[in-house]
């Protein structure tokens, strides 16, 4: 089904819903599409602090919350 024909058949079920839940649960989705990514209002060094952080994660280079504590206590 192409994307027209989709739009056609959610705006037919929106139509013919009665369910306050489901109409605002629509709302809301389209209220948070319309929300700023948070990642393009960061600064550079910002967005490069963050990709090291994610690299480091995923090398299972972490401290437990516990460990590190100690050590600033």
């Amino acid at each position: 089904m192409d994307i027209q024909a989709e739009k056609i058949e959610l705006a037919k079920m929106l139509l013919n819903t009665q369910n306050p839940k489901i109409i605002e649960s629509i709302k809301n989705i389209f209220k948070r599409e319309k929300t700023v990514d948070f990642w393009t209002e960061l600064s550079i060094e910002q967005k490069t602090e963050i990709e090291k952080a994610s690299i480091e994660i995923e090398n299972g280079e972490v401290t437990d919350y516990e460990s590190f504590m100690q050590k600033h206590r």
